[in-house]
């Protein structure tokens, strides 16, 4: 991309700036991981974020999820995670899905947004996770996936239909920043 994911502008803040506001309005605390270019990011980070810095980013995505979750407060009922390169969810489609997630059978263990873009329903970020499985997310090996800790609790699940296309962004290239920045169709 350039530059760090993280400090991309997105209508006017960054990337991570957008998504630990729109988390806090649900999340106490926020905790960001980074890990390349933490340097760099951890400046533009708010004070009611934690920064918790993943010692292998080149592990990938399920590192700094695993990083994120030893950061997380004892006293923590749940969690929720979200890729940084999915900035554009909207604040109303978080707060919806806490909602979901406090008043969820005891049972449910997951609470996931879902959107039918008309080629079929498609899940989407952030997901919603009671503290009881973090430890599943944690004992994942080094080439294990948190798809395989989702898949397997798919009857314990809650998926909320919403009409927020942001569930879905996922900004892995210069093509797919210019149609979130507007300037492709």
């Amino acid at each position: 991309m350039g530059s760090p994911k993280a400090l991309l502008d997105y209508r006017g803040e960054t990337f991570v700036e957008r998504l630990v506001r729109v988390l806090a309005s649900v999340c106490n605390p926020v905790i960001v991981v980074l890990g390349y270019h933490a340097a760099v990011i951890r400046p533009r980070i708010e004070s009611r974020a934690t920064v918790a810095i993943n010692p292998a980013p080149e592990r990938g995505q399920l590192s700094s999820l695993q990083t994120g979750l030893q950061a997380l407060p004892a006293e923590a009922e749940g969690f929720l995670f979200t890729p940084v390169d999915s900035p554009a969810v909207e604040i109303e489609t978080v707060e919806r899905l806490a909602a979901e997630f406090q008043r969820r059978d005891p049972a449910t263990l997951l609470v996931i947004p879902r959107i039918d873009m008309g080629e079929g329903v498609q899940r989407g970020h952030p997901i919603f996770a009671t503290r009881a499985i973090a430890n599943e997310f944690l004992a994942l090996p080094v080439t294990g996936k948190a798809s395989e800790v989702i898949h397997r609790h798919v009857p314990r699940t809650i998926y909320v239909d919403v009409s927020d296309p942001g569930i879905l962004t996922d900004i892995d290239d210069p093509e797919a920043y210019r149609r979130l920045s507007g300037a492709l169709p």
